[in-house]
């Protein structure tokens, strides 16, 4: 018989526990370790006899109180760096999405899931595998898209090319540009240079406008 998944559920929302506690019990294969309302409760549990065992799934909210399922995150990657973590929550926002990613997040639900799509995705996480909802898929298809010649600029550029270009299009003189990034004149001149080939222009008109066609300057 496949060895039982132990979950934990870090979810302040009692009704919402109670959803995902009679899933896990409907289910041969999964059982629910683990019910915790405070991220930094769930945290502690880790350092004494309560949690004799890292969880192989962690169902983590964004929307806790006390601290944040966002700021918890790299905790639980760090107290249990054998265990993976989904986000389920109801924040679709793209702030959160990235950032729950970028900190490892092994998944990334929201809550209009149906059970079976959550317990399908648990799978698919103790498995090895990562896993998406499909309306965050679908827009981070669409952010990656929109933002690709962006990054693919930011990386043909160094940092410093990069800060000159960003206050070219601010309007300042090469001599305003040396004094706020506090580099000679000569370092400035040199910058603008290899912007020009990089970028294939001719002049500083014409890398701020090409800046702009790319989307890069609506870079946070």
């Amino acid at each position: 018989m496949k060895q039982k998944i132990n979950i934990m559920l870090v979810e302040d929302n009692p009704e919402y526990r109670n959803v995902i506690g009679f899933a896990m019990e409907q289910e041969e294969h999964m059982d629910l370790t683990h019910e915790f309302g405070l991220a930094e409760r769930a945290l502690q549990s880790f350092q004494s006899l309560e949690t004799r065992s890292e969880p192989d799934v962690i169902l983590l909210d964004l929307n806790l109180p006390g601290m944040s399922g966002l700021e918890a995150l790299p905790y639980f990657i760090k107290a249990a760096p054998h265990s993976s973590v989904i986000v389920l929550t109801q924040s679709n926002q793209e702030a959160d999405v990235l950032r729950a990613i970028a900190q490892g997040a092994r998944g990334y639900l929201l809550k209009s899931a149906t059970v079976q799509q959550i317990k399908d995705d648990i799978r698919t996480v103790a498995d090895g595998g990562s896993t998406l909802d499909p309306k965050v898929a679908r827009f981070i298809l669409k952010t990656l898209k929109t933002r690709l010649p962006a990054v693919e600029t930011q990386n043909l550029l160094s940092d410093r090319e990069f800060e000159t270009l960003q206050l070219m299009g601010q309007g300042m003189a090469r001599k305003e540009i040396a004094r706020e990034l506090k580099i000679s004149p000569f370092t400035v001149d040199t910058h603008v240079r290899h912007i020009y080939d990089k970028l294939n222009v001719p002049n500083s008109a014409a890398a701020i406008n090409k800046a702009h066609q790319m989307g890069l300057f609506n870079q946070e």
